[in-house]
């Protein structure tokens, strides 16, 4: 059984999303409501902790070491003008002015008060977003690659197959419960933006022998205290068959999935306990049971594609000279346009990358009134659009380069154009011990002392593209095992200390970091991290990234210059 949201069409050309019909907006406006009675009911001490907990989470609400916490879905983390200044207003009313970017493209308030969350709720169903299976062990929220449906690289946009997914898994009333949370990721492109190997379920759009575009699907990866990478279950699944295979997966995990250990429920487990072979059988006997009925017609695939038009480009964007000339005058603005723009596959254009990495910022904070004016930068310059990256940034992806100048400048007065996408101090880094009640240490205050020992940007620029992760708990969440450089921050004893690992990736070639040696001291990490670049200096060959060099010659050179 799946939950349909069938609609009619009539939208606009200026939709370049997904817009709610009817039956969405009247799911979210009757789940607001609903939790309205149940806050009400717990405020009047009616419904028990436990009780409260259950229906809480199933809302997006955590309780973190100093206040709730509310955590926003971002569908494939696409956000539209109009949510962005609803994001901002939320902030401002019910927060501390600022909001958090996560690397699974949601977005969280730290600091509401619980009374105050179903009138959050409520704001949120007035611009199409909900904070509906953000938490809990259920069907989590679908990504994809931030540069859907503009890189160069992309076979087919996946934003439309992440919608289909989006709409089958919302209340799907067979996994409410699972045994554990459950990730799916969906790349579109020959490079791998949407780290498909480390969810639950990766999909990833590719071409067969005959030229027919369907999915590689991948099954069991995951972080966490025991990160894996996910295994392909099936080569190639034709798309009509894209539902019924994902349900067979998660009906073959929900039975047999472990209920005893919270540490051992996920289905990464289950692959690794049953082995591929017969994780591979179980799904394929379960989905020769369910699949005829279930396909998705091109019918229904046109009419989602038919919400992600591309937008009305200029068609000759390209011949403005005014670009080179900016750049020609302007190093900083060159070096900006180097580091946080990507080439577009219209010529003429490029999708530039807002760097939520300020030197004095904690990552992935935005402020109230940078979100408000991202929205007006979004409507001037990227046709009312913007997402989220799984790193923890925001891109605007369809930027005329001959308006690319106007933006960096505007940019830059809002402390959003740092140039360091890609560097060293582009960390994804966890809210750790500052916010999160399962935190064993600090990461924010590591950041910023990182940030400040690597505040020279022709450093950063000269030792390139490094990806350092840094995660407050096992838990995982800041991706640390995959991180190029990987630091895990570990209880001693009421005392913080810092795992480091090494050579980490969550792209095509997706690799687990290898432990460095003993954890460290917390004022020993910022030191260490200088000490790995600078051995990665001494022995890298001309052109030489960090992650080749750590793979050419080995973790024993940094060991021995750090231990």
């Amino acid at each position: 059984m799946m939950i349909s949201l069938e609609f009619s069409l009539g939208i606009s050309e200026k939709h370049l999303m997904y817009q709610y019909n009817d039956d969405d907006q009247t799911l979210i406006n009757e789940r607001v409501t609903q939790y309205r009675g149940q806050t009400e009911r717990y405020l009047k001490g009616e419904l028990g902790e436990d009780e409260f907990r259950t229906l809480r989470l199933m809302n997006g609400l955590y309780i973190q070491t100093h206040a709730p916490m509310l955590r926003v879905a971002g569908p494939y983390g696409l956000l539209s003008s109009k949510q962005l200044r609803m994001l901002a207003h939320i902030s401002r009313k019910y927060d501390k002015s600022y909001a958090h970017i996560t690397t699974r493209q949601n977005i969280q308030f730290n600091w509401p008060d619980l009374k105050d969350v179903p009138n959050i709720l409520a704001d949120l169903a007035s611009v199409q977003m909900h904070a509906i299976q953000t938490s809990g062990n259920c069907l989590r929220n679908t990504t994809t690659d931030h540069l859907a449906g503009v890189c160069i690289d992309e076979i087919e946009d996946p934003r439309p197959y992440c919608e289909i997914i989006r709409q089958w898994t919302v209340l799907h009333p067979e996994f409410a419960y699972l045994p554990r949370k459950f990730k799916i990721a969906v790349s579109g492109a020959k490079q791998d933006r949407a780290a498909t190997q480390l969810h639950d379920i990766g999909l990833h759009l590719i071409k067969n022998d005959t030229g027919e575009i369907g999915f590689r699907v991948l099954v069991g990866g995951g972080l966490g205290r025991t990160p894996v990478i996910g295994k392909v279950i099936r080569p190639f699944l034709a798309k009509e068959h894209l539902l019924s295979y994902l349900e067979a997966i998660v009906r073959v995990y929900n039975l047999n999935g472990r209920r005893d250990n919270k540490y051992k429920a996920r289905i990464k487990i289950l692959v690794k306990e049953s082995g591929i072979e017969q994780m591979t059988e179980w799904v394929e006997a379960e989905w020769l049971q369910i699949k005829d009925g279930m396909e998705v017609t091109d019918s229904r695939f046109n009419e989602i594609k038919a919400y992600f038009i591309p937008p009305a480009y200029e068609p000759d964007a390209e011949q403005d000279k005014s670009f080179d000339s900016n750049k020609a005058q302007s190093t900083a603005f060159a070096t900006w346009v180097k580091y946080n723009t990507a080439d577009h596959k219209i010529p003429g254009y490029r999708a530039a990358f807002v760097s939520l990495k300020a030197p004095d910022s904690p990552p992935g904070d935005i402020t109230d009134k940078q979100l408000d004016a991202i929205a007006d930068l979004a409507d001037q310059y990227s046709f009312g659009e913007a997402r989220n990256t799984h790193r923890q940034n925001i891109v605007l992806a369809d930027i005329k380069q001959a308006d690319l100048f106007d933006l960096w400048q505007k940019l830059d007065a809002l402390a959003l154009a740092t140039p360091n996408i890609g560097t060293a101090t582009d960390m994804i880094c966890c809210p750790g011990l500052d916010f999160c009640g399962l935190a064993n240490a600090g990461s924010i205050d590591i950041a910023k002392e990182i940030n400040e020992a690597l505040d020279d940007i022709d450093y950063l620029h000269d030792i390139g593209d490094i990806k350092i992760n840094m995660s407050g708990c096992m838990n995982g969440c800041a991706h640390q095992s995959v991180g190029h450089i990987g630091i895990l921050g570990v209880d001693k004893k009421g005392v913080e200390w810092y795992q480091l690992t090494l050579g980490g990736s969550s792209e095509n070639e997706a690799a687990l970091g290898e432990r460095l040696g003993p954890a460290l001291a917390k004022e020993q990490v910022t030191q260490a991290v200088s000490t790995i670049l600078k051995i990665y200096i001494e022995n890298r060959l001309e052109q030489e990234v960090f992650l080749d060099t750590v793979k050419r010659i080995g973790i024993n050179p940094f060991k021995k210059a750090i231990y």
